[in-house]
Parts: structure tokens; sequence; C-alpha cells
């Protein structure tokens, strides 16, 4: 799963120098050739990091012709060094996935970067602290006298102390060593107690490891904190000059996760025949979790709530997090979405 990295690096040179975009095929080499010619159009979306359990929808409408069917050539392209935010807003590829918390530094600045939050691929923030089962770290608050790995981000540290302090606890007294974790479960088991996942990916890693853990679920520790993590984007003058293709876009790319989520297990193989190096066994049981979560509550796939998009952000201006106030619906928009 994408290993946060909140600071984004802005590029602004990547605005004004020519960008040679990153081609590296993330497993996207199922297309028929003949049903790929001058006819459909050609859109690139970068990822976040390494294909996983948060693409599935991409690789479902790419393999079950999805795309095709919407006159389109989609190439799914593997993450840059720095940011694919800067990317996107650079005209490297007209869509990528994003954080939330990622994004906010490239609004509230006073030369923002040039993208748009278009669909949310999971509805709730399912990021969290986990620990061994066995030091009852079941709480926020009974985080102190333990070590945290931390990539060492100011908002990462402020969600910590938030759910701590909130809880009783004495955030002073989380033992904090900078590890930038890459595998989790082994992590857990050598000289890590607790570290920041992404529940659908490196918790369920952990189950099929047969590890025992404890999770804290930030979204259940205060409603500012129920973020969109992650969402797609896309670059603003594209939206402007061809709306109707990302609309096509994303209606196809819905049909993709709502196979996801009325066929896991199959979807599941199709993410493992597109990338074969995924352990198949993670990618089946991540697939069945997050069957309940591409959508949650809501009808429509890819809906982005003003209200917790705007808390969030607030939230981090309140507490000096960012350097300007991001105003209110900025960043995101729901006029793309299929009905």
């Amino acid at each position: 799963m994408k290993k946060k990295i909140l600071a984004v690096a802005l590029c602004l040179s990547l605005l004004t120098a020519g960008l040679s975009a990153c081609s590296k095929d993330a497993g996207n080499n199922s297309k028929d050739a003949n049903a790929s010619g001058d006819s459909l159009k050609k859109v690139r979306i970068v990822l976040d990091w390494t294909p996983n359990t948060n693409h599935t929808g991409l690789y479902v409408a790419d393999k079950l012709g999805y795309f095709t069917d919407a006159g389109l050539d989609v190439e799914i392209m593997q993450p840059p060094e720095g940011s694919t935010t800067s990317l996107v807003g650079a005209g490297g590829a007209e869509f990528g996935i994003s954080f939330q918390d990622t994004l906010a530094p490239a609004y509230a600045t006073d030369s923002p970067i040039p993208v748009t939050a278009v669909a949310a691929i999971i509805q709730h923030n399912t990021s969290g602290i986990i620990s061994p089962k066995e030091l009852g770290i079941d709480s926020p608050k009974k985080l102190e006298g333990h070590s945290y790995a931390t990539w060492d981000s100011p908002i990462e540290l402020a969600i910590i102390k938030k759910i701590v302090e909130d809880d009783g606890g004495n955030y002073d007294k989380i033992k904090l060593i900078p590890n930038t974790v890459s595998d989790v479960v082994t992590a857990l088991q050598t000289d890590i107690e607790s570290v920041w996942v992404y529940y659908a990916w490196d918790g369920i890693a952990t189950k099929v490891a047969g590890l025992e853990t404890n999770y804290l679920n930030f979204a259940d520790y205060g409603t500012e904190l129920d973020y969109y993590s992650p969402v797609i984007i896309a670059n603003d003058e594209f939206l402007k000059k061809d709306p109707d293709t990302t609309k096509k876009f994303l209606a196809a790319v819905k049909k993709g996760y709502e196979y996801a989520i009325a066929e896991p297990e199959k979807a599941a193989d199709l993410l493992v025949e597109a990338v074969p190096e995924l352990d198949k066994a993670l990618v089946t049981e991540s697939q069945k979790w997050l069957a309940d979560q591409y959508k949650a509550e809501v009808t429509q796939w890819g809906y982005i709530d003003e209200t917790r998009w705007d808390g969030f952000y607030k939230w981090l201006f309140d507490n000096s997090l960012i350097e300007k106030e991001i105003p209110s619906g900025t960043g995101f928009s729901n006029d793309y979405l299929a009905d």
C-alpha cells in the first residue's frame, strides 16, 4: 500500500518544463491489439504506489473491456519517483491516484497545483494504527510507553497526537522511531510496536500471516479524520477541455469497482492476472474486505461529501498544519460521476 509521504513535492518546474511521461506499464497489457486502434481516445492514469486492491477497479475495467466499450485506450502507469499530484498537474497524465491529506499542500498555496479530485475510490478513511495484540494497545491512550514507527510528517504526528490526547493520554510518552516501514508483518515481529497502515492491505497482510493484532481506525476518533483516502484526481486543463472523456472514463472505472464489489474473488483473480507478482492469498482476502468499503453506505460509487472534505481541511488549518486556509468546496467535484 502506498507509504505515506505527506510533504508533497510541488515540483513547480514541471509546470513549465517539458515533461517526459512515465511510461512504465503497470500490468496494463491485456487490451486486444485490434481494439486499441486510432478510433480509441488515449488517456493515462498514474498510480500512487505499486498495484494493489485500491486499484482493482482500473484493472477490471481494462481486463473486461469496459474502457474499450467507452471508446478509450487507457494506460495504467506506475508512479513516478516524485509526486503523482505534480505529474498530473503538469500534464504528464490525465488522471492519477492521490489522497486528500497529500493534496492539502497542493491547494493551500498561492500557486495551487491544477488538479481536482473527481472520485473517491473508498468511501471512508480505513487507515489507522496497528500493533501486536499482546501489547494491549486497544485504545489510543495505551500507545503511551510504546514505540511508533514514524515518517515524521507534521500531519501524521498531529493525527496521532489528537487521538491520544482526546483519549486522555500523554502524546509525549510515545517513543517515536523514524522508520519508513516497507514490510509491516516483519516489522511487527521485530522491533516495531506500532505503525500506521492502510488496513485493506497491510492489516489484511497480518491476518494472512496469522498475526493477532489490535487496530485503531482513525475515522472512529473524529469525523474530521474521516477524510478521503484514496481518490482519483484529474488535470484541470483536461477537465476543462474534455469533460465528456472524463465522464466516460469514470463511468468505466465505476463499472470496474462495482464488479469488484459484486464479485470480489473474481476481481482478485483479474488483478493477479494483470500483475502476477502480487500474492494471490493477500489480494483475495483484501478484495473481500474492501467489497463493503468501496461504496459503504452511499449509492453512488465515487461520491465525495463536501462536509467531510471541508471538515478535514478546516482541521488542518485550525491546527496550523497548512499555511493557507482552503476555501470550502475546493479541490473536488462530483460533476463527472456516472449516476
